[in-house]
Order: C-alpha cells, then sequence, then structure tokens
C-alpha cells in the first residue's frame, strides 16, 4: 500500500466527514419541519445523485472492501470479507429501509412526488 493511497483515502473521509457535519447542522435547525426533515431523509436512501443514495453508495464501498479482502485474505477463510459484506447488507437492507419508513412516518404525502 502506497501512502499516496492512503492520503487519498484520509482527505476523501475528511471531505465526507465534513458534509455529514453540514447535514447534521441542517437536521438540529430550530425551524426544520417534519415534510423537510423527511426530504432529508429521502435524498439519503432514494435514486439520487448516486443512484440509490448515499447508504447505498457506503453499502457498495463496504462490498467493494469485501471483494478485495476476498482476494489477499492470508487463509481465505472469510474472516475479513464476511463482516464486510454483512455490514453492507445491513445497511441496504435494514438502515436504508428504516430511512425510508420513518420519512414516510413524517410525510406520507411526499412519497407521491
Amino acid at each position: 500500500m502506497t501512502r499516496t493511497r492512503l492520503e487519498r483515502v484520509r482527505a476523501s473521509v475528511g471531505i465526507a466527514a465534513l458534509a455529514l457535519k453540514q447535514i447534521q447542522d441542517d437536521l438540529t435547525a430550530d425551524d426544520i419541519v417534519a415534510p423537510e426533515l423527511a426530504a432529508i431523509l429521502r435524498e439519503l436512501s432514494e435514486d439520487t445523485d448516486p443512484p440509490g443514495g448515499f447508504i447505498a453508495a457506503v453499502a457498495q464501498l463496504l462490498t467493494t472492501a469485501a471483494q478485495r479482502a476476498e482476494r489477499i485474505e492470508p487463509d481465505r477463510d472469510g474472516d475479513a470479507s464476511c463482516p464486510l459484506h454483512e455490514a453492507a447488507a445491513l445497511l441496504t437492507d435494514d438502515a436504508g429501509q428504516r430511512l425510508i419508513w420513518a420519512a414516510r412516518s413524517l410525510d406520507p404525502q411526499g412519497d407521491l412526488v
């Protein structure tokens, strides 16, 4: 692993963390209302940019890491790749669906647009 690759990853993670902090700041605004919160939740989970939403993009990142781990695990026993695949599945199947349920609860009409 080159230091350059690790530095790029650190910088990218830093940018993502800043973006998530901005979203968190918006979520704590005193004037946020249910339809707006629902719209924000939908942005995290629906087909936007990237396709499939933010949660799907993180799940894909974990799947990519799992696939790489499968090829380089010393014993090829899945000790590294299986937890990564499971984490991706939990994000997609559980977290994504719960975001949708919460958004529907806050603003059922928002699903129509």
